[in-house]
């Protein structure tokens, strides 16, 4: 049997890209996440779901390196790398859109994504600038222009080109959606698909939950820095009590 099944999800006898293990994050004296775990294998789309303040954007932090556990493992194919700065994950193939998008806004359209190109892991380029400008040609409209000249939707945009230039293996997105055109949104999540089917894995924080259930393998739902879900979005969208409970819709 081969290491994929027909959707591209890697089987069960490949370890997980990356991997938390019982993590247990503070800030001071707040016990933040509490004994969480999370995987996403190559090739899966994993939806991290659960209403503001649950400890969703603290579990990427940790997940990339951002933020130290107090215990519990981060593991990047099987090999712990807890404590590793983030820089050494993103040169794994762990590439990062926070929420904010993060461009350089004093930096042309063109500048923010050459300063982020280099190969892949296997050493390839399957992701381009030219490659990313046909993705969104409303970028290709403006090379020259700033990153703070750009509307919110352009920026993420941006930020999501930023990242695949690098040839991730993995591309984690933090609330990738926030406060944009129902338009706009809804060309960021094709784009999101069209970054599936070229094969890179993700792990996607949004609180829409049709389009997460749309886009993902499975879902994850924490609820005060703990899992109170994990499964299909099947499974999830056929409990409307507990989608009510947990994310209220």
């Amino acid at each position: 049997m081969g290491d994929s099944d027909p959707t591209g999800v890697s089987s069960p006898s490949v370890p997980p890209l990356l991997e938390g293990r019982d993590l247990h994050v503070y800030y001071g004296t707040s016990h933040i996440l509490r004994g969480v775990s999370l995987s996403v294998r190559p090739g899966e789309a994993v939806g991290l779901m659960g209403r503001n303040g649950m400890g969703k954007t603290t579990l990427l932090r940790t997940l990339i390196g951002l933020l130290a556990p107090r215990s519990g493992r981060v593991l990047v194919d099987g090999q712990d790398k807890t404590g590793t700065p983030a820089f050494r994950l993103a040169r794994a193939g762990i590439a990062f859109v926070p929420e904010g998008r993060g461009i350089f806004t004093s930096l042309s359209v063109m500048e923010n994504l050459a300063i982020a190109v280099r190969p892949g892991l296997d050493s390839s380029h399957a992701w381009t600038k030219d490659r990313v400008l046909d993705l969104f040609p409303r970028l290709k409209q403006r090379l020259g222009n700033r990153g703070g000249q750009l509307s919110g939707g352009e920026q993420q945009m941006l930020a999501i080109g930023r990242a695949l230039v690098s040839n991730p293996r993995l591309l984690i997105l933090d609330e990738a959606t926030e406060g944009l055109a129902p338009l706009i949104r809804d060309e960021i999540w094709r784009t999101i698909g069209t970054i599936r089917e070229s094969g890179i894995a993700a792990l996607v924080v949004d609180k829409t939950v049709e389009a997460v259930t749309t886009a993902v393998d499975r879902v994850v739902i924490l609820v005060k820095g703990a899992v109170v879900f994990e499964g299909p979005p099947g499974a999830l969208k056929a409990d409307p009590a507990l989608m009510h409970r947990h994310l209220g819709v």
